[in-house]
């Protein structure tokens, strides 16, 4: 499996740039995303449509052809700066193997998106391109002003880091790598496919959204089965929101199962970060080498300028 190293960052925007929306995953409604329009443009940023984006075939956005015609075009057009992605969902997985990234490279983009975005994050970084994991417009409207202000300061190239409050589990200690990651699911479902990331040295982060403590442990241990815990530089926890327990209770929080599977290994491990499906979703840059710090008080994650 091909090993990226270094991977190339793309232009980042200027005011009067284009930038696509389209949506790779479920449906999307007009009124759900014009606020994130609205703003975008707030920004000086022209934004152009899918043609197909508001398509709805059952619970897509689209037949999987529309979807991936849409993302194509988006990857091809030069004068698209970046592509941001409407919603998450489920289906970029059922695209993602029909997508060509010739174009792409030679005039790469920032893709931008999260949740089922993650597998698109994945093969984009195995194409040897950084991507922004952040906001999508249909939650523009449930956001904090510093989640959307993280995404405009990262599309315009704005220094950024995250600090946080120490966590009673974290793993003090310092790592350097570049940042994979995203949501928990869909990083299990990659693996033994072409988009799945040799996270060797990498700084790993994760995030997840409605699911059993029993599941979420299924996945951590697939990952540590998989050695893909292993040889980390260091691990960032992101929220983990509207989790579910059976009646007969795990037993442990999700803080307390990802501390038990990763405790043979000695990286710092850092939780409570900001990312993933809560109000504050600040933006990650794939790909880009970062700094963690997890010190007895806090936490912070900086990326490299």
């Amino acid at each position: 499996m091909k090993n990226v190293n270094t991977l190339l960052s793309p232009p980042y925007l200027q005011i009067g740039d284009k930038v696509g929306i389209i949506a790779p995953a479920k449906k999307v409604e007009p009124q759900e995303i014009s606020h994130a329009i609205h703003v975008l443009e707030s920004w000086g940023l022209e934004v152009v449509l899918g043609e197909h984006l508001y398509k709805s075939h059952y619970v897509f956005a689209g037949t999987d052809l529309e979807r991936t015609e849409d993302l194509q075009k988006m990857l091809d057009r030069q004068d698209i700066r970046a592509i941001v992605c409407a919603r998450g969902g489920y289906g970029t997985s059922r695209i993602v193997d029909n997508l060509d990234f010739t174009t792409f490279k030679q005039n790469p983009k920032w893709i931008v998106g999260f949740s089922d975005i993650t597998v698109l994050h994945c093969e984009v970084h195995m194409q040897g391109i950084e991507s922004i994991h952040g906001i999508m417009p249909l939650l523009f409207p449930k956001q904090t002003l510093a989640t959307i202000d993280s995404l405009r300061q990262t599309l315009f190239g704005l220094p950024t880091h995250i600090q946080v409050p120490a966590q009673p589990l974290n793993r003090v200690g310092k790592a350097e790598g570049q940042m994979i990651g995203g949501n928990l699911s869909l990083l299990a479902n990659i693996i033994g496919t072409p988009s799945e990331i040799d996270t060797t040295g990498k700084i790993l982060f994760l995030e997840d959204v409605s699911e059993y403590l029993y599941h979420l442990d299924r996945m951590m241990v697939q990952l540590h089965r998989a050695q893909k815990l292993k040889s980390l530089a260091g691990l960032v926890v992101g929220e983990f929101s509207e989790l579910r327990d059976q009646d007969n209770s795990f037993g442990k929080t999700v803080h307390e199962l990802i501390a038990d599977i990763v405790a043979p290994y000695n990286y710092p491990v850092a939780y409570n970060f900001p990312i993933g499906h809560e109000q504050h979703n600040l933006s990650i840059v794939c790909g880009r080498q970062a700094y963690l710090d997890v010190k007895a008080t806090e936490a912070t994650l900086k990326h490299a300028i």
